[in-house]
């Protein structure tokens, strides 16, 4: 396991990079400060360096809040704005890969290793499919995208009249739990179904339980 001294390279660091992505973003784009003694145990135990766009992050800040919330990318916490570590949403993860990202509707951004020793990319679990999709896509490239306005295109179908709204009053430990759920052919039309906040990991245990009921 390497050391937290050789984790962090002050020289080299992409910390620059990401603030720059977050400035040209044409989102409203949260950094949550980080707290140091929890960013670098957590930087620890992750064991990537600063040099690169997740080691940076991790290490630099709680967490990005894209489009009001839509989006939350995972750091090292902000446990006073209720957004956990990535630490902690991958306690409960049981599917291979790390959760880098959760979204309102409770889709899951995975860094996961390829097929046949390929890189690493970012798997996407779809609510609308309970499936995964590999976005061939690896963490800089998709988070970059996401920040360059990506997520419009990407969730597309599913804003509905009045979402900011509905995102912004959403804690970070919650997402918005539909009924009919999204993936019932009853569910597409996200203005006419029924939309309340439940916590996080509620909703993502439940599409995960879906999936595995479904044989999706």
């Amino acid at each position: 396991m390497r050391s937290l001294a050789e984790l962090i390279s002050d020289d080299r660091s992409a910390w620059a990079e990401i603030e720059a992505a977050v400035s040209g973003s044409p989102y409203a784009v949260e950094l949550l400060p980080a707290d140091p003694d929890r960013a670098a145990a957590c930087l620890h135990r992750l064991q990537v360096g600063t040099t690169s766009w997740l080691g940076a992050l991790v290490y630099g800040t709680g967490g990005l809040i894209v489009d009001g919330g839509w989006l939350r990318v995972l750091g090292s916490g902000h446990p006073r704005r209720r957004l956990a570590d990535i630490h902690e949403v991958n306690a409960s993860f049981e599917a291979a890969g790390l959760v880098v990202a959760q979204d309102i509707l409770g889709g899951e951004f995975v860094w996961r290793q390829g097929e046949s020793g390929r890189r690493p990319t970012i798997h996407y679990f779809a609510p609308d499919t309970l499936g995964w999709e590999d976005l061939t896509l690896g963490y800089t490239d998709w988070l970059f995208a996401m920040l360059a306005g990506a997520a419009d295109q990407f969730y597309l179908s599913w804003r509905w009249p009045g979402w900011r709204d509905e995102v912004a009053a959403c804690p970070l430990d919650a997402g918005i739990h539909t009924a009919p759920p999204l993936f019932t052919k009853e569910g597409r039309d996200l203005d006419s179904v029924s939309r309340r906040p439940v916590a996080m990991a509620e909703l993502v245990s439940y599409k995960h339980d879906m999936a595995d009921q479904l044989g999706a």
